[in-house]
């Protein structure tokens, strides 16, 4: 008969599991996917290194689930910033703003999600985040494009555009460590521009 864990057991393996991945988090933000080795993450942790590789069995596994994690907080935010009060433009204007603010305001990390060298396991996530951002942006084009309120265009072809473009414009302030107070204001000019939209109200 197979061995099955008692609810007990199942959950004393889940918390330790959430200890791994919340020790692993707060060294990608310190150091990076580089400083999160196997041996790290369980000195974080204050645990055996064996008992990281009972709830993943190789780093490749590790950071890929430490990339989903991080970056569905990434998504949400910027779900319910496109969700605030205000016009649709003004939606979407808060969704790069979210973006950018909250990459430049954890650097490290930041970088490590958007730019750092890594497993092909991580860059295959990393599509799935570029998508992700790509739809919220998408929603609300698609529907500005209905409602007469921006050009004809591709919304998912727009949306793709503004995800690569303000990934690329932080990637130099994010390795750096820094950024210009004219970093967020420009993406959003940027955003306008290529949205299409002439009103001054929100530029």
């Amino acid at each position: 008969m197979p061995y099955r864990r008692t609810p007990a057991v199942q959950a004393r393996m889940d918390a330790q599991r959430q200890v791994v991945l919340d020790a692993a988090i707060a060294l990608l933000a310190e150091r990076g996917y580089a400083g999160c080795s196997m041996a790290a993450v369980a000195a974080e942790a204050g645990i055996a290194t064996g008992s990281v590789y009972r709830h993943f069995p190789s780093k490749a596994e590790l950071a890929a689930e430490l990339f989903r994690t991080v970056v569905s907080r990434e998504v949400a935010a910027v779900a319910e910033a496109s969700r605030r009060p205000g016009d649709l433009v003004q939606r979407i204007v808060a969704v790069i703003e979210t973006f950018a603010a909250r990459a430049l305001k954890a650097p490290r990390l930041a970088y490590a999600l958007l730019a750092e060298p890594v497993d092909p396991a991580v860059d295959a996530e990393r599509l799935v985040f570029r998508r992700a951002f790509r739809d919220v942006f998408a929603e609300h084009i698609a529907e500005g494009v209905d409602r007469g309120e921006l050009p004809a265009q591709d919304p998912r072809v727009t949306a793709a555009a503004l995800v690569g473009a303000g990934a690329e414009a932080l990637v130099g302030p994010l390795a750096e460590g820094a950024s210009g107070p004219d970093t967020i204001p420009a993406l959003v000019t940027f955003t306008l521009r290529a949205l299409g939209v002439a009103d001054a109200r929100h530029a």
